[in-house]
Protein backbone atom coordinates (compact mmCIF):
# COMPACT_ATOMS: atom_id res chain seq x y z
CA UNK A 1 0.00 0.00 0.00
CA UNK A 2 1.54 3.30 -1.15
CA UNK A 3 2.07 6.23 1.21
CA UNK A 4 -0.16 9.21 0.95
CA UNK A 5 1.20 12.27 -0.91
CA UNK A 6 0.85 14.43 2.21
CA UNK A 7 2.93 12.00 4.23
CA UNK A 8 5.67 11.97 1.58
CA UNK A 9 5.79 15.77 1.54
CA UNK A 10 6.03 15.90 5.34
CA UNK A 11 8.91 13.39 5.31
CA UNK A 12 10.72 15.41 2.66
CA UNK A 13 10.26 18.58 4.67
CA UNK A 14 11.56 16.93 7.84
CA UNK A 15 14.53 15.45 6.01
CA UNK A 16 15.36 18.81 4.45
CA UNK A 17 15.07 20.52 7.83
CA UNK A 18 17.32 17.94 9.53
CA UNK A 19 20.00 18.39 6.84
CA UNK A 20 19.78 22.15 7.24
CA UNK A 21 20.05 21.87 11.02
CA UNK A 22 23.07 19.58 10.68
CA UNK A 23 24.72 22.05 8.29
CA UNK A 24 24.03 24.96 10.63
CA UNK A 25 25.39 22.94 13.54
CA UNK A 26 28.64 22.30 11.65
CA UNK A 27 28.93 25.99 10.77
CA UNK A 28 28.31 26.93 14.39
CA UNK A 29 31.01 24.54 15.62
CA UNK A 30 33.49 25.82 13.03
CA UNK A 31 32.76 29.41 14.06
CA UNK A 32 33.33 28.65 17.73
CA UNK A 33 36.52 26.76 16.91
CA UNK A 34 37.73 29.68 14.80
CA UNK A 35 37.16 32.06 17.72
CA UNK A 36 39.12 29.81 20.07
CA UNK A 37 41.93 29.33 17.56
CA UNK A 38 42.03 33.09 16.97
CA UNK A 39 42.82 33.67 20.62
CA UNK A 40 45.49 30.97 20.54
CA UNK A 41 46.95 32.35 17.31
CA UNK A 42 47.05 35.87 18.77
CA UNK A 43 48.83 34.56 21.86
CA UNK A 44 51.40 32.61 19.87
CA UNK A 45 51.77 35.50 17.44
CA UNK A 46 52.54 37.99 20.20
CA UNK A 47 55.06 35.63 21.78
CA UNK A 48 56.64 34.80 18.43
CA UNK A 49 56.83 38.44 17.34
CA UNK A 50 58.58 39.57 20.53
CA UNK A 51 60.93 36.57 20.43
CA UNK A 52 61.78 37.24 16.78
CA UNK A 53 62.30 40.93 17.50
CA UNK A 54 64.63 40.13 20.40
CA UNK A 55 66.59 37.44 18.59
CA UNK A 56 69.56 39.78 18.01
CA UNK A 57 69.86 40.61 21.71
CA UNK A 58 69.55 36.95 22.72
CA UNK A 59 72.13 35.86 20.16
CA UNK A 60 74.53 38.67 21.11
CA UNK A 61 74.39 38.34 24.90
CA UNK A 62 73.02 34.82 25.37
CA UNK A 63 71.99 33.85 28.89
CA UNK A 64 74.14 36.68 30.19
CA UNK A 65 71.30 38.99 29.12
CA UNK A 66 69.09 37.58 31.89
CA UNK A 67 71.58 38.05 34.74
CA UNK A 68 73.39 41.21 33.69
CA UNK A 69 72.53 44.56 35.30
CA UNK A 70 74.31 46.64 32.65
CA UNK A 71 72.27 48.89 30.39
CA UNK A 72 74.52 51.14 28.33
CA UNK A 73 73.02 52.28 25.00
CA UNK A 74 76.23 54.18 24.20
CA UNK A 75 78.26 50.96 24.11
CA UNK A 76 75.37 48.67 23.06
CA UNK A 77 75.57 46.60 26.24
CA UNK A 78 72.25 45.47 27.69
CA UNK A 79 71.04 43.28 30.53
CA UNK A 80 67.56 42.46 31.79
CA UNK A 81 68.26 41.95 35.50
CA UNK A 82 67.24 45.43 36.71
CA UNK A 83 63.88 45.58 34.83
CA UNK A 84 63.00 41.99 35.73
CA UNK A 85 63.84 42.56 39.40
CA UNK A 86 61.80 45.77 39.48
CA UNK A 87 58.81 44.09 37.84
CA UNK A 88 58.78 41.12 40.21
CA UNK A 89 59.55 43.19 43.34
CA UNK A 90 56.84 45.79 42.76
CA UNK A 91 54.26 43.13 41.89
CA UNK A 92 55.01 41.06 44.99
CA UNK A 93 54.86 44.15 47.23
CA UNK A 94 51.52 45.07 45.68
CA UNK A 95 50.23 41.55 46.23
CA UNK A 96 51.39 41.41 49.86
CA UNK A 97 49.52 44.64 50.60
CA UNK A 98 46.47 44.18 48.39
CA UNK A 99 45.44 40.62 49.30
CA UNK A 100 44.84 41.16 53.07
CA UNK A 101 43.18 44.53 52.47
CA UNK A 102 40.96 43.13 49.71
CA UNK A 103 40.03 40.17 51.88
CA UNK A 104 39.03 42.51 54.71
CA UNK A 105 37.00 44.76 52.40
CA UNK A 106 35.13 41.92 50.73
CA UNK A 107 34.52 40.12 54.02
CA UNK A 108 33.20 43.28 55.64
CA UNK A 109 30.86 44.03 52.75
CA UNK A 110 29.52 40.47 52.53
CA UNK A 111 29.33 39.49 56.21
CA UNK A 112 29.57 42.44 58.58
CA UNK A 113 28.48 45.72 56.99
CA UNK A 114 24.87 46.88 57.43
CA UNK A 115 22.66 46.63 54.38
CA UNK A 116 22.48 50.40 53.81
CA UNK A 117 26.27 50.66 53.60
CA UNK A 118 27.05 47.72 51.33
CA UNK A 119 25.83 49.12 48.04
CA UNK A 120 27.51 52.57 48.28
CA UNK A 121 30.87 51.10 49.31
CA UNK A 122 30.71 48.40 46.64
CA UNK A 123 29.88 51.02 44.01
CA UNK A 124 32.80 53.17 45.17
CA UNK A 125 35.18 50.21 44.85
CA UNK A 126 33.96 49.52 41.32
CA UNK A 127 34.49 53.18 40.44
CA UNK A 128 38.06 52.98 41.74
CA UNK A 129 38.67 50.08 39.38
CA UNK A 130 37.73 52.32 36.45
CA UNK A 131 40.12 55.17 37.25
CA UNK A 132 42.89 55.41 34.60
CA UNK A 133 46.30 54.30 35.77
CA UNK A 134 47.88 57.64 34.89
CA UNK A 135 45.78 59.27 37.62
CA UNK A 136 47.26 56.89 40.19
CA UNK A 137 50.70 57.66 38.82
CA UNK A 138 50.27 61.42 39.11
CA UNK A 139 48.88 61.07 42.63
CA UNK A 140 51.84 58.90 43.57
CA UNK A 141 54.37 61.31 42.05
CA UNK A 142 53.05 64.62 43.39
CA UNK A 143 51.42 63.59 46.68
CA UNK A 144 52.39 60.19 47.99
CA UNK A 145 56.09 60.11 47.01
CA UNK A 146 56.92 63.43 48.76
CA UNK A 147 54.95 62.34 51.84
CA UNK A 148 56.76 59.01 51.85
CA UNK A 149 60.15 60.70 51.49
CA UNK A 150 59.50 63.18 54.30
CA UNK A 151 57.78 60.96 56.89
CA UNK A 152 58.06 57.23 56.20
CA UNK A 153 61.44 56.76 54.55
CA UNK A 154 63.51 58.29 57.41
CA UNK A 155 61.84 55.97 59.89
CA UNK A 156 62.43 52.90 57.71
CA UNK A 157 66.11 53.68 57.13
CA UNK A 158 66.69 54.52 60.80
CA UNK A 159 64.99 51.49 62.35
CA UNK A 160 65.28 48.84 59.63
CA UNK A 161 68.03 49.87 57.21
CA UNK A 162 71.79 49.56 57.29
CA UNK A 163 72.43 53.10 56.02
CA UNK A 164 70.68 55.47 58.44
CA UNK A 165 71.34 59.19 58.33
CA UNK A 166 73.13 59.24 61.69
CA UNK A 167 75.73 56.74 60.53
CA UNK A 168 74.62 53.96 62.88
CA UNK A 169 73.38 50.58 61.81
CA UNK A 170 69.96 49.70 63.20
CA UNK A 171 69.42 46.79 65.56
CA UNK A 172 67.29 45.00 62.97
CA UNK A 173 69.99 45.38 60.31
CA UNK A 174 72.60 43.97 62.68
CA UNK A 175 70.59 40.84 63.45
CA UNK A 176 68.79 40.41 60.11
CA UNK A 177 71.16 41.61 57.35
CA UNK A 178 68.63 40.93 54.61
CA UNK A 179 66.15 43.39 56.15
CA UNK A 180 68.94 45.93 56.41
CA UNK A 181 69.72 45.60 52.71
CA UNK A 182 66.06 45.86 51.71
CA UNK A 183 65.44 49.04 53.72
CA UNK A 184 68.82 50.75 53.58
CA UNK A 185 69.12 53.73 51.27
CA UNK A 186 70.87 57.06 50.89
CA UNK A 187 68.67 58.17 47.99
CA UNK A 188 67.08 61.49 49.05
CA UNK A 189 63.86 61.36 47.02
CA UNK A 190 60.66 59.35 47.35
CA UNK A 191 60.43 57.52 44.02
CA UNK A 192 61.37 53.92 44.71
CA UNK A 193 60.41 50.29 44.30
CA UNK A 194 58.44 50.33 47.55
CA UNK A 195 56.43 53.42 46.55
CA UNK A 196 55.66 51.82 43.17
CA UNK A 197 54.52 48.65 44.92
CA UNK A 198 52.20 50.61 47.23
CA UNK A 199 50.69 52.52 44.30
CA UNK A 200 50.19 49.24 42.43
CA UNK A 201 48.52 47.77 45.52
CA UNK A 202 46.05 50.65 45.60
CA UNK A 203 45.35 50.04 41.92
CA UNK A 204 44.66 46.31 42.16
CA UNK A 205 42.71 46.36 45.44
CA UNK A 206 39.43 47.22 43.64
CA UNK A 207 39.87 44.31 41.21
CA UNK A 208 40.67 41.70 43.84
CA UNK A 209 38.09 42.91 46.37
CA UNK A 210 35.34 43.03 43.74
CA UNK A 211 36.02 39.43 42.72
CA UNK A 212 36.21 38.27 46.34
CA UNK A 213 33.00 40.05 47.28
CA UNK A 214 31.08 38.52 44.38
CA UNK A 215 32.24 34.99 45.16
CA UNK A 216 31.62 35.43 48.89
CA UNK A 217 28.01 36.29 48.08
CA UNK A 218 27.62 32.95 46.29
CA UNK A 219 28.08 30.97 49.52
CA UNK A 220 24.71 29.36 50.39
CA UNK A 221 23.03 31.13 53.28
CA UNK A 222 22.04 27.82 54.91
CA UNK A 223 25.70 26.90 55.41
CA UNK A 224 26.48 30.11 57.25
CA UNK A 225 23.25 30.01 59.26
CA UNK A 226 24.00 26.43 60.31
CA UNK A 227 27.45 27.46 61.53
CA UNK A 228 26.02 30.41 63.45
CA UNK A 229 23.41 28.11 64.99
CA UNK A 230 26.22 25.89 66.29
CA UNK A 231 27.78 28.87 68.06
CA UNK A 232 30.44 29.87 65.52
CA UNK A 233 31.68 33.45 65.47
CA UNK A 234 31.84 35.64 62.38
CA UNK A 235 35.55 34.95 62.04
CA UNK A 236 35.02 31.19 62.32
CA UNK A 237 32.25 31.27 59.71
CA UNK A 238 34.44 33.33 57.38
CA UNK A 239 37.53 31.15 57.83
CA UNK A 240 35.88 27.72 58.01
CA UNK A 241 32.87 28.16 55.71
CA UNK A 242 33.17 31.11 53.36
CA UNK A 243 36.84 30.89 52.42
CA UNK A 244 37.01 27.10 51.82
CA UNK A 245 33.83 27.26 49.72
CA UNK A 246 35.23 30.01 47.47
CA UNK A 247 39.00 29.46 47.61
CA UNK A 248 39.34 28.55 43.93
CA UNK A 249 37.64 31.76 42.81
CA UNK A 250 39.57 33.77 45.41
CA UNK A 251 42.88 32.48 44.07
CA UNK A 252 41.74 33.34 40.56
CA UNK A 253 40.95 36.90 41.63
CA UNK A 254 44.33 37.25 43.33
CA UNK A 255 46.20 36.17 40.23
CA UNK A 256 44.01 38.45 38.12
CA UNK A 257 45.26 41.36 40.22
CA UNK A 258 48.83 40.08 39.96
CA UNK A 259 48.56 39.99 36.19
CA UNK A 260 47.39 43.60 36.22
CA UNK A 261 50.35 44.58 38.43
CA UNK A 262 52.92 42.80 36.23
CA UNK A 263 51.91 44.65 33.09
CA UNK A 264 51.20 48.10 34.54
CA UNK A 265 53.12 50.85 32.75
CA UNK A 266 52.13 54.46 33.36
CA UNK A 267 51.58 54.41 37.12
CA UNK A 268 54.87 52.58 37.66
CA UNK A 269 56.75 54.89 35.30
CA UNK A 270 55.77 57.92 37.37
CA UNK A 271 56.86 56.62 40.79
CA UNK A 272 59.55 53.99 40.20
CA UNK A 273 62.40 56.40 39.47
CA UNK A 274 63.37 54.77 36.13
CA UNK A 275 66.94 54.01 37.17
CA UNK A 276 68.86 51.25 35.39
CA UNK A 277 71.28 50.92 38.32
CA UNK A 278 70.73 47.70 40.27
CA UNK A 279 70.04 48.00 43.98
CA UNK A 280 68.52 45.39 46.27
CA UNK A 281 67.03 48.12 48.47
CA UNK A 282 63.30 48.71 48.16
CA UNK A 283 63.86 52.39 48.97
CA UNK A 284 66.09 53.03 45.96
CA UNK A 285 64.79 53.86 42.49
CA UNK A 286 64.55 51.13 39.92
CA UNK A 287 62.69 50.28 36.76
CA UNK A 288 60.33 47.66 35.38
CA UNK A 289 60.05 45.95 32.03
CA UNK A 290 56.96 47.92 31.02
CA UNK A 291 58.37 51.30 32.08
CA UNK A 292 61.71 50.63 30.38
CA UNK A 293 59.96 49.83 27.11
CA UNK A 294 57.70 52.87 27.40
CA UNK A 295 60.59 55.22 28.12
CA UNK A 296 63.05 54.02 25.49
CA UNK A 297 61.16 52.39 22.63
CA UNK A 298 60.38 55.59 20.72
CA UNK A 299 64.06 56.43 20.22
CA UNK A 300 65.52 52.92 20.18
CA UNK A 301 67.20 51.46 17.14
CA UNK A 302 69.35 48.49 16.28
CA UNK A 303 70.49 46.36 19.19
CA UNK A 304 68.72 48.55 21.76
CA UNK A 305 65.39 47.98 20.03
CA UNK A 306 66.09 44.25 19.95
CA UNK A 307 66.89 44.34 23.69
CA UNK A 308 63.56 46.03 24.38
CA UNK A 309 61.75 43.39 22.33
CA UNK A 310 63.59 40.75 24.33
CA UNK A 311 62.34 42.43 27.52
CA UNK A 312 58.81 42.28 26.12
CA UNK A 313 59.23 38.55 25.52
CA UNK A 314 60.50 38.09 29.09
CA UNK A 315 57.43 39.93 30.40
CA UNK A 316 55.27 37.59 28.36
CA UNK A 317 57.10 34.59 29.84
CA UNK A 318 56.79 35.89 33.41
CA UNK A 319 53.07 36.52 32.97
CA UNK A 320 52.59 33.10 31.40
CA UNK A 321 54.40 31.42 34.30
CA UNK A 322 52.23 33.27 36.81
CA UNK A 323 49.04 32.22 35.04
CA UNK A 324 50.33 28.65 34.73
CA UNK A 325 51.00 28.52 38.47
CA UNK A 326 47.49 29.83 39.11
CA UNK A 327 46.05 27.16 36.83
CA UNK A 328 47.99 24.40 38.55
CA UNK A 329 46.90 25.63 41.97
CA UNK A 330 43.26 25.71 40.90
CA UNK A 331 43.52 22.20 39.45
CA UNK A 332 45.12 20.92 42.64
CA UNK A 333 42.38 22.50 44.74
CA UNK A 334 39.73 21.00 42.47
CA UNK A 335 41.28 17.53 42.83
CA UNK A 336 41.30 17.87 46.62
CA UNK A 337 37.67 18.94 46.61
CA UNK A 338 36.82 15.95 44.44
CA UNK A 339 38.56 13.54 46.78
Amino acid sequence: MSALPGTIDAELILDKRSRRDARNERWFRWLLKACALLVLASLLGAAGATLWGGREAFSTFGWHFLVSSEWDPGNDVYGALVPVYGTIATSLIALLIAVPVSFGISLYLSEVAPAWLRTPVASAIELLAGIPSIIYGMWGLFIFAPFFSAHLKPWLTSYLGNQPDDGKVSWVAQHVPLIGKLFGSSYPFGASILVAGIVLAIMIIPFISSVMREVFLTVPTRLKESAYALGSSTWEVSWDIVLPYTRSAVIGGIFLGLGRALGETMAVTFVLGNSMHFSASLLDPGTSIASTIANQFSEAAGLQKSALMALAFLLFVVTFIVLLIARLMLRRLASKEGS
